[in-house]
């Protein structure tokens, strides 16, 4: 990746994303406020707007950065303490202790953030902005997937882990390390138990297909495909206590748009439900009903109930008949349910319908519940399942002790919404965008607080706030952890030149 070097304030320089801080000079204090400039009566445009948004107590700096001037000075304030950054160029880049000693400070309260621009030796003062701190900390880490603007390739695809409190990126697996030609390794659905990395999985496809699975701490290479299967484990989720893990497995097409502003539309032709035991190396059959494409598992955190989305579809002339499925794509319309789990026995109740979208007609998928199993997140979009190519799809969340919805329209946008999820201590919400440009998927956090209300959003902090606009590849797919992958890209790179275990 190409290194982005920036000016801090004088005393700083910066070289690369979540890079190292070298000092330059010894510390000379902070930028000093201009003496002589105008009011201006409204709020400043600034990028990313972190403009009276509510974050995390631990979280990196919130650097920032205003267009079409040559300088920039932002005072930072909680109570009686000031610093000042900035100065020289058009970014806002605050000093990582300082930073979070406010933050600290400021829990349940409101950090004051007024910015001072400078343009053709002319400087103006903005109606100061808040950024109000809650008490509940997130989850530190991430893990995403990143890959460029591409639909059939995957010469360039890596999963990466990024640390929340200071903005520091590694990689958890590059496939250029093992991909030797154009086609290159498409790696996927990664996913972790109870937030840990000790138990968790990723899927190889294409070059050394396989799925990648650390089993308290040890690494399995696994072939989840059997004669009984349509294909091999796709979209998963973990049991939150037992070595067990629930997958679809589907026949997946892909339909390209010639005259409409979204891209594609991504279809299942047929898929099932199945779970596999890592233990005992075995697949068990759960659903499997022709005229139903289930899709994305999803347990609760009590392990009680396996939640998914269904789409009612019957071929007319033969089944699968791709001509027929392109024909009535805007029919395929998913509701969500769920199934008891007997987790003695491994038995599975009967379907029992939780969200009718349909009757809206609509498409809900990607089911999350709350840690404390009062809320269901999901994406809505009018039909299908892959709802970040849908321009009017939005995240929602189900109260699932009342029935009714959570008002999502403060974390919503124009633009898609998808693959949210929950922190580990159902504070925050996690999920993909495209608000920036309409065209690469980043990641963003809201604040559910404990009466049941979202907050504005903020998008994930970077060192450089110019960063996103940069770089030209999506973050996909994001997932909390509580803990970075310790399982090193080398050692999955060896694991997968291995033959995997056939599964029973």
């Amino acid at each position: 990746m190409k290194q982005l070097i920036h000016k801090i304030t004088s005393r700083f320089l910066l070289t690369g994303f979540g890079g190292a801080i070298l000092f330059l000079a010894a510390c000379s204090g902070h930028p000093s406020l201009p003496s002589n400039f105008t009011k201006a009566d409204k709020e400043p445009a600034i990028w990313p707007d972190y403009r009276d948004v509510t974050v995390p107590p631990n979280i990196a700096p919130l650097n920032f950065m205003v267009d079409s001037v040559d300088d920039v000075i932002a005072e930072v304030s909680f109570q009686d303490t000031k610093f000042n950054y900035g100065g020289k160029d058009n970014k806002v880049q605050i000093d990582e202790k300082e930073w979070h000693e406010m933050l600290t400070a400021a829990k349940g309260k409101s950090l004051s953030v007024t910015v001072y621009t400078e343009k053709d030796g002319k400087w103006a003062a903005f109606r100061p902005f808040s950024i109000n701190v809650a008490e509940d900390e997130i989850d530190p880490y991430i893990s995403y997937r990143v890959l460029p603007p591409t639909f059939v390739g995957y010469d360039e695809l890596s999963i990466r882990q990024y640390n929340l409190t200071n903005s520091q990126e590694t990689t958890i697996y590059n496939n250029r390390i093992i991909s030797k030609d154009l086609e290159g390794q498409c790696v996927n659905c990664h996913s972790y138990q109870n937030y840990r990395t000790d138990n968790m999985m990723f899927h190889m496809r294409f070059q050394h297909p396989g799925t990648m699975i650390v089993s308290d701490g040890e690494l399995i290479f696994v072939n989840l495909k059997n004669n009984e299967m349509i294909s091999a484990a796709a979209y998963n989720s973990w049991h939150p206590s037992l070595p067990i893990i629930a997958f679809s497995t589907d026949h997946t097409m892909q339909s390209f748009h010639t005259r409409q502003v979204s891209k594609v539309e991504v279809m299942e032709s047929a898929s099932d439900l199945v779970i596999y035991d890592v233990k005992q190396n075995k697949v068990q059959v759960v659903l499997c009903d022709s005229a139903e494409m289930e899709l994305f598992p999803s347990w609760s955190p009590d392990g009680k109930w396996l939640y998914y989305c269904s789409a009612h579809f019957e071929y007319t002339k033969k089944y699968e008949d791709t001509e027929e499925l392109l024909a009535k794509y805007k029919t395929l319309q998913y509701n969500l349910y769920r199934l008891s789990f007997d987790a003695e026995n491994r038995t599975f109740g009967e379907p029992e319908l939780i969200y009718d979208a349909v009757a809206k007609n609509r498409s809900a998928v990607q089911p999350r519940l709350s840690p404390d199993g009062r809320h269901l997140l999901f994406a809505e979009g009018p039909w299908g399942l892959f709802h970040i190519w849908h321009t009017s799809a939005d995240v929602q969340m189900l109260d699932i002790e009342t029935g009714q919805m959570v008002n999502t329209r403060p974390m919503n946008s124009e633009l898609p919404e998808s693959y949210p999820s929950f922190s580990s201590n159902g504070r925050w919400v996690l999920f993909e965008s495209r608000r920036d440009d309409g065209n690469y998927t980043r990641t963003y956090f809201a604040y559910l607080d404990k009466q049941g209300r979202l907050h504005k959003p903020f998008e994930v902090p970077a060192t450089d706030p110019e960063y996103f606009r940069l770089f030209l590849r999506s973050w996909s797919r994001p997932e909390f952890m509580k803990e970075p992958v310790r399982i090193t890209p080398r050692q999955f790179y060896e694991k997968a030149l291995t033959e995997p275990i056939k599964v029973n």
